[in-house]
């Protein structure tokens, strides 16, 4: 991203802010946020901007603003620190933000708050997640929130706003869906670099740092912390040291970055390059799930909907195998599926890999709809009916967690004293500690298109592309 300026044409962002004006009533301002120091102030870690500033913008800047009112758009942004461009270098002026934004003005930040006198009451803003940048918020605008930690209310002006932005960020302009394009090949690229160079007898990290140096070759990041690792029942592994050894299977969650717009990707392959027998029938069953869920993406189909039917492939197919007894609508209905698949089939994907949380539950559930409280449904990300431009992952697995399954565990106990969970027949499944298979799907006129579908996932295509270099 060279100098904070947007890659995309300014035409693009001027059409965002001008239909964020029309569904409110009143100014809004979004934030672009700060650095967060590692240890001493100086030394940073990435700066990222807010997600709602970049949508927006398309601008890289930190500690900046922009005024979206009706037709008016003003940039709030830092003045030049003549110390600062010594080690960084010039930023760009602001009349290149100005051609490059499209907004009708730039001002300097410190301006912020006597720019709008007693006004600040009326300006709808989406408080920070980041506490430090809530509080630089609160200041500029007068305003003050929860502790840092606690949980913010949002008033009525912040609650349209917030709504407002999750009707347009869900649904994805053209602009929008070429950023996520990129981040898709990218993100394919590294996990065929991360395939090409699995070998047994090297650890996680080795995988990892090849499928990020690809990302880098492409001066892209990873949209969230990379997954890469043989304990795939560990749901969100964060190490990367443990060996890899023929007989296991390597899960890499990986996704690129571009421009901020996320890819998010989940292969499962085996390190020797062969899936035993018992490996490949797990690893078949996912895919059968994913692949069925997959097919009922369309406009007006209901995500929950989606989610279940994927539980039900994977329940019929833990019948077949005899893990688990009885019939698989009934096992979903009892939730006797989320032993192994316990976690959402997806989520809305965007800016951010998981796009929008920062607003809850608003932003991936539709109006009227909740969480359920069974386990499994809990977890359940999105809840929306379906439209055209929106962008979800379809995710399905099969885990072996310890903590769910250990005998006499709150979950499985109602399972083994009622004959439901035959646990002779799992332990036959022993070399499978988890699998996940995941791309990213855009929602079409017609149906659906799988964004990352270059990326090998039939089983004998995976091993085809392990240990090609």
């Amino acid at each position: 991203m060279s100098h904070g300026l947007p890659t995309q044409p300014a035409a693009s962002f001027v059409r965002r802010r001008r239909a964020l004006g029309a569904r409110l009533n009143g100014p809004a301002l979004l934030f672009s946020g700060v650095a967060r120091p590692r240890n001493y102030p100086a030394n940073v870690y990435p700066f990222r901007p807010g997600s709602h500033f970049l949508y927006l913008t398309g601008a890289w800047l930190e500690n900046a603003a922009v005024l979206v009112d009706g037709e008016r758009d003003v940039l709030f942004v830092p003045a030049e620190d003549p110390e600062d461009v010594v080690w960084h270098g010039p930023s760009p002026g602001w009349d290149e933000l100005q051609a490059a934004t499209g907004v009708a003005e730039v001002r300097d930040i410190a301006e912020l708050g006597q720019a709008f006198g007693g006004a600040g009451e009326r300006i709808a803003t989406i408080p920070a997640v980041d506490a430090r940048t809530r509080f630089s918020q609160g200041r500029l605008l007068d305003r003050s929130w929860a502790e840092p930690g606690a949980a913010v209310e949002l008033g009525e002006r912040d609650a349209a706003l917030a709504d407002a932005l999750v009707a347009l960020r869900s649904v994805h302009d053209d602009a929008a869906i070429e950023m996520l394009r990129g981040a898709a090949e990218a993100t394919v690229a590294a996990h065929r670099a991360g395939m090409a160079a699995t070998r047994p007898g090297l650890r996680e990290a080795h995988v990892r740092a090849a499928m990020e140096a690809s990302l880098a070759a492409r001066d892209m990041g990873t949209s969230y912390g990379s997954i890469v690792t043989v304990h795939g029942e560990i749901l969100h592994s964060r190490g990367y040291g443990n060996p890899i050894a023929a007989g296991d299977l390597l899960l890499a969650d990986v996704g690129a970055s571009n421009g901020g717009w996320a890819g998010d990707v989940t292969r499962t392959w085996p390190v020797s390059g062969k899936f035993s027998p018992t490996q490949r029938a797990l690893y078949d069953l996912v895919l059968a799930a994913q692949v069925a869920a997959i097919d009922r993406v369309k406009p007006g189909a209901r995500y929950r909907d989606i989610h279940l039917a994927a539980g039900r492939v994977i329940a019929r197919g833990l019948v077949d195998e005899g893990i688990l007894k009885g019939d698989p609508d009934n096992l979903v209905e009892r939730g006797a599926h989320a032993l192994f698949f316990v976690h959402g089939l997806g989520h809305l994907l965007g800016l951010d890999v998981h796009d929008m949380e920062d607003l809850g539950d608003r932003a991936g559930y539709g109006p009227g709809r909740t969480r359920s409280t069974q386990f499994g449904l809990a977890f359940l990300r999105l809840d929306r009916d379906l439209e055209p431009g929106m962008a979800v992952t379809i995710e399905p697995g099969f885990y072996q967690i310890p903590a769910l399954l250990e005998p006499g565990s709150k979950l499985s106990a109602p399972f083994d004293s009622d004959g439901t969970l035959n646990r002779d027949a799992l332990a036959k499944f022993a070399d499978v500690r988890g699998i996940r298979i995941e791309d990213d799907v855009l929602v079409t006129p017609g149906g659906n298109e799988v964004l990352t579908a270059a990326l090998a996932k039939q089983a004998a295509d995976v091993e085809a592309l392990v240990g090609g270099c």
